[in-house]
């Protein structure tokens, strides 16, 4: 959450309110909405690493609230994330550990964890499918949803060719 909302201050001061309606219209309903309090204690956690500053504003007839904005720090390290490229391919597989200890342990058979996964990424692309239909309008959304159901038919195909080794004769 640190170095998205960086990125929406690059565009100018803002409050957290505004942060979490700016995230909210950007990615649409098929990334998880965020949380105003975790937008509020990431902001405080910004703030004291010296990448944004805050300003308390009055306002009449309610609370006062706070503007933040980006300093030349926060600018250096958005910089840098964008800069960085992103995660290495996943070697670290919580499902291929289960796949493999399961024979050792006798307590989950491998075709069936194999067959759950499968259930799971299935139900998971047909939730996808829905939330798609539902914010048709929204490209960023359509974007994310598109990789994230490119990614599930890779995990689908593997999981295939997982299922097709362990069946094979030795």
């Amino acid at each position: 959450m640190r170095l998205p909302l960086l990125a929406l201050l690059a565009h100018g001061p803002a409050h957290g309110y505004e942060l979490k309606r700016d995230l909210e219209q950007l990615l649409g309903a098929a990334y998880p909405q965020p949380n105003i309090g975790q937008i509020y204690v990431t902001l405080g956690r910004l703030e004291k690493s010296g990448l944004i500053e805050g300003e308390e504003v009055e306002q009449s007839s309610r609370p006062n609230k706070k503007i933040y904005q980006l300093t030349d720090a926060g600018q250096e390290a958005l910089q840098g994330w964008f800069e960085a490229t992103s995660e290495e391919p996943r070697v670290r597989d919580e499902f291929f550990m289960k796949l493999v200890l399961a024979p050792h342990t006798g307590l989950a058979d491998q075709i069936a964890l194999i067959n759950r996964q499968r259930r799971h990424y299935l139900n998971t692309m047909r939730d996808l499918s829905r939330t798609a239909a539902e914010d048709r309008d929204n490209r960023i959304s359509q974007l994310l949803i598109e990789g994230a159901m490119l990614h599930l038919q890779a995990d689908l195909d593997w999981l295939e060719r997982c299922q097709e080794e362990l069946e094979r004769p030795e």
